[in-house]
């Protein structure tokens, strides 16, 4: 451990924030498909305290790309607030049963590792068949409509809300792909904004409740965060130089193979 002022930072754990944050950077793939399970898997951590642990990190990073895409208008509120209503209370709902039945019990220990490689693989999928995904649903759909796209994006803040407390996986790669089969004709980047701004919440709410419940590793987080920062940051600005087909097949296969070793382990 090394001590950096009043930071106590852990190399190893810096260094996966870094590599995290670069493929987060290059790719979009949100942190927790990446991070969660490198903290069970690899460092030993508590499911547990891996989620709680990796809500908090997912807040203070997208925070970052909020202030941005505010800054550029690229992010529609009116979709925030539509995917809140359903995230919050679900959120909240997610967190008083994992209170309820106790976080470090055998059954919701085994609730968050099936859920968080169920989540796993089926953003293994989106990653890896986003386009086939998006054509097909808008050949039956093509086009939602003002009240359906209401009531289904609140729909989809209830299902993000449940699976981002129980495995910190969801906001990011889910959230995206539901918002484009939703709202079509959105530019992309209105819709890649507007799902960053809905995670700060959610993922505060969430990691804040993780807290209350005790399952934060502060040391831990401020060794991911001091990785993860400078290695979005070069992520971000190497993303147009990336071969972007490569390396979302080398993740969806990744996710794949951890969601497997997830729900086998």
């Amino acid at each position: 451990m090394i001590h950096i002022g009043i930071l106590a930072i852990t190399p190893a754990y810096a260094v996966s924030g870094l590599l995290v944050g670069v493929l987060v950077g290059l790719t979009g793939v949100g942190g927790g498909s990446l991070m969660t399970p490198l903290l069970v898997l690899m460092f030993g951590f508590h499911p547990s305290t891996a989620v709680g642990t990796d809500l908090l990190f997912a807040a203070a990073t997208k925070t970052v790309g909020t202030t941005i895409h505010s800054a550029h208008k690229t992010v529609d509120w009116r979709i925030v607030g539509r995917l809140a209503t359903g995230s919050v209370p679900a959120t909240v709902l997610s967190l008083l049963a994992i209170a309820h039945f106790g976080v470090t019990s055998k059954g919701v220990t085994s609730v968050i590792t099936l859920t968080l490689g169920c989540a796993l693989l089926i953003s293994a999928v989106t990653l890896l068949f986003k386009e086939q995904i998006i054509q097909l649903i808008n050949r039956k759909f093509p086009d939602f409509g003002g009240d359906a796209s209401l009531r289904m994006t609140i729909l989809v803040g209830i299902v993000l809300g449940v699976l981002v407390s129980l495995s910190s996986v969801g906001a990011g790669a889910l959230g995206t792909i539901a918002l484009i089969i939703l709202y079509p004709r959105l530019p992309l980047v209105r819709i890649v904004g507007s799902d960053i701004a809905h995670a700060v919440p959610l993922t505060l709410l969430a990691g804040l409740g993780h807290w209350y419940l005790g399952t934060i590793n502060f040391t831990l987080l401020e060794s991911l965060l001091v990785g993860s920062i400078p290695g979005i940051i070069v992520g971000s600005l190497s993303a147009r130089y990336a071969p972007d087909a490569a390396l979302k097949m080398a993740l969806g296969i990744v996710l794949t193979l951890v969601g497997f070793k997830m729900l086998t382990s």
